[in-house]
């Protein structure tokens, strides 16, 4: 028997779904342990392999590969917890990462950020002036040497890092993309005076245009490349020692896993992994249920994460901002709102009641876990309002105290907004679900999309709680909660479902229409790359699927939009097939007869995606029919609705649901990892698979 794992390391919870490919699915779930997350892994693999009856290292042995999203590298760029590093490039050029262009005043600023320019500022450098030095060299836009690189200059500049204590070096060098070779030959200068030294070129990390995100996306990974290839070192090298059999795969922004020894050369490549699972688990669930048009929600303990599908495949995007600075990683679209159970709930200087994005985090955690915490949650509002039992979670392994939830919200915001504690209980639970019902609009609408005719997924350990509420802000009448064995662990199912996805791209900028064989030629070379990067990958793959695409514009706009492209060869035609292609997106996004093509179009950046098809494609469980109406276990006092108060709610025990019963709402659906609100005026079904579908009357 051959075991596939998906482990998702949230900030609060480690979450592991295991699955043998023959109808068994396992999930677990355990405190996070920072700062050593690794501890945490262990821990969730410990309990997997307890619920099969044998040790850890037995289920190890025969575990054919394990899948792990982490958010180590996303924590430590956007708290700033990166070790120093160096930056060299082209002489005349190292201001372009203090100046910033415009983008560096507006990129992932909240509205009415924007709207105060005067408290505006580029106060988020990434690193300090003395860390970034120059070198003698230029090559021009056709990769031709105009100037040869100045080797004594570069040795003085590496020696001058070194000295400072720099222990990782990011080299971009202008037009590096077209000819790497200066950049290569520094990375052996690098070599020759200290070979431990971790370096990062451009040319590899990041082979687009545009110097100030290539240079961005290089210092970035740079920055968290060595802490990265630390830790799966030694969480790899304790996997092992516990007879571990497969390989162990990282998860990229990509949707898709790399293995553990060549994520590190491309840190940046994992700084969503962990956001991703969930919309690969929502496609994966979607093939089942037959949903090809799905809005995929994941509240966490710390965050909201918002995903969409459209027609059955994730919505994917070329870049993603992180701190205020562009970074070209191919990445499926996910917008985040510190907005989780943990999200602590205070007031403004306004006096005006706000949630997140701070959390409670797994230490302390919220007031009600009874670990020091002071700061009401959401998950205190909730157990205040009756939709959590006192006798806790993780099946009663986390006990709850309502006492000490009560004290932080009184404290913090009952007595200040002169509220009942149940009253500021109410409205911590609807402004959670108002705000996060913004992003979801933010998400959908904003992309050209009506969600009234999407299904909408819910998960993660807050997300059933409040999927009702946020789900009513946009108009979805259905939504599906993936109960059954994978729960608050769906992240993690999404983790065990993903296939190995490499992605290799060239920024060759040409004028529509172009030489198709010179387009051909670009196609053929990147495919080159993903398959050798693919063969390095230590799996056998049923097949390999590979995608072209090329990123299009209009000339002399900055708004570029991927357009898939036929497989070659490459003919007048199909380059005339992808600049229609690439119209009718961009009239979609952008609105009709937004475009102009008689100021022409040009192709910028040529990119291959390969997908390794792996020979495991997890699947839930069928669960039992139902012989006869479901029976509650009890009821409770719970308050969904601060104008109708407290009422006498149904409370059902999942485990003792089938497939084909009916829950009339207002009911509460307990978990061992989650608990699920059904609202007055809706039904909640069971269906064949154990998921919970709520149906809305209005």
């Amino acid at each position: 028997m051959a075991y596939v794992i998906g482990v998702d390391v949230g900030g609060t919870f480690t979450d592991a779904v295991l699955d043998d490919d023959a109808g068994t699915v396992l999930a677990a779930k355990s405190p996070s342990t920072p700062p050593d997350y690794s501890r945490g892994v262990l821990d969730v693999l410990g309990l997997l392999a307890e619920q099969l009856g044998r040790s850890l290292p037995e289920m190890l042995a025969d575990t054919h590969h394990i899948a792990h999203g982490t958010t180590s590298s996303l924590n430590a760029l956007v708290t700033g917890n990166v070790p120093p590093v160096g930056f060299l490039t082209t002489k005349g050029h190292r201001d372009s990462i203090f100046i910033m262009n415009v983008e560096g005043r507006y990129l992932g600023r909240a509205p009415h950020e924007l709207q105060h320019v005067l408290g505006q500022a580029k106060d988020h450098g990434l690193l300090p002036k003395r860390h970034a030095l120059e070198v003698t060299e230029r090559i021009d836009r056709d990769g031709a040497v105009v100037v040869r690189l100045d080797e004594d200059e570069a040795r003085a500049a590496i020696r001058a890092l070194l000295a400072d204590g720099v222990r990782a070096i990011a080299v971009s060098l202008l037009w590096s993309f077209r000819n790497p070779a200066h950049e290569q030959r520094i990375r052996e200068l690098i070599a020759e005076e200290d070979p431990d030294v971790f370096v990062a070129l451009s040319s590899e990390v990041s082979p687009r245009i545009r110097e100030f995100a290539r240079n961005a996306t290089t210092i970035m990974s740079t920055q968290i490349g060595p802490g990265l290839r630390d830790y799966l070192t030694a969480l790899e090298d304790s996997l092992r020692e516990n007879r571990l059999s497969g390989p162990l795969l990282v998860m990229q922004s990509n949707g898709g896993a790399v293995a553990a020894r060549e994520a590190p050369a491309a840190a940046i490549s994992t700084v969503g992994s962990v956001l991703t699972g969930g919309v690969i688990g929502s496609v994966a669930l979607g093939r089942q249920l037959g949903h090809r048009d799905i809005i995929s929600t994941d509240v966490g303990g710390t965050t909201f994460l918002a995903g969409l599908v459209v027609d059955g495949e994730p919505v994917r995007d070329t870049t993603t901002v992180i701190n205020h600075h562009p970074i070209n990683v191919p990445t499926l679209r996910v917008d985040a709102i510190g907005s989780g159970g943990g999200a602590i709930a205070w007031l403004d200087a306004g006096g005006n009641l706000r949630i997140g994005p701070r959390s409670a985090q797994a230490v302390p955690g919220p007031a009600c876990y009874g670990n020091g915490g002071t700061e009401p949650t959401n998950t205190d509002a909730n157990l205040v309002l009756g939709i959590l039992p006192e006798r806790g979670l993780l099946g009663g392994r986390k006990p709850l105290s309502l006492e000490l939830a009560r004290e932080a919200i009184d404290t913090k915001i009952a007595k200040p907004l002169g509220l009942t504690v149940e009253e500021a209980a109410a409205a911590i639970y609807t402004v959670q679900n108002a705000q996060t019902g913004d992003l979801l609009r933010k998400t959908v609408v904003e992309a050209g999309h009506d969600p009234r005719g999407f299904v909408l997924y819910a998960f993660g350990g807050a997300g059933p709680a409040h999927c009702a509420g946020y789900a009513a802000e946009v108009g979805c009448t259905e939504v599906v909660v993936p109960l059954g064995p994978v729960a608050s662990a769906f992240s993690a199912f999404g983790l065990a479902s993903s296939d190995i996805v490499l992605a290799a791209e060239l920024s060759d900028p040409l004028n529509v229409p172009f030489d198709p064989q010179r387009a051909e030629r670009n196609f053929d070379r990147l495919e080159q790359q993903v398959r050798e990067g693919l063969d390095r990958q230590g799996l056998k793959f049923e097949k390999v699927e590979l995608y072209r695409e090329i990123d299009m514009r209009y000339s002399m706009q900055l708004a570029e939009v991927t357009t898939p492209v036929v497989q070659g060869p490459l003919d007048t035609a199909a380059i005339e097939e992808a600049a229609t292609g690439f119209e009718e997106r961009y009239a979609a996004l952008y609105g009709k007869d937004a475009g102009f093509r008689e100021a022409g179009i040009q192709a910028i950046t040529f990119r291959v995606r390969g997908v390794g098809i792996l020979p495991f494609s997890p699947k839930l469980p069928e669960v039992p029919a139902a012989d006869s109406p479901a029976t509650p276990a009890g009821t409770r006092p719970v308050c969904l609705d601060a104008a109708a108060g407290y009422v006498d709610t149904a409370v059902y025990d999942y485990r003792e649901l089938r497939s084909g019963h009916v829950l009339a709402g207002p009911a509460i659906i307990e978990v061992p990892t989650t608990t699920v609100v059904v609202p007055a005026g809706s039904t909640g079904t069971v269906d064949h698979l154990g998921n919970l579908t709520i149906r809305s009357a209005a």
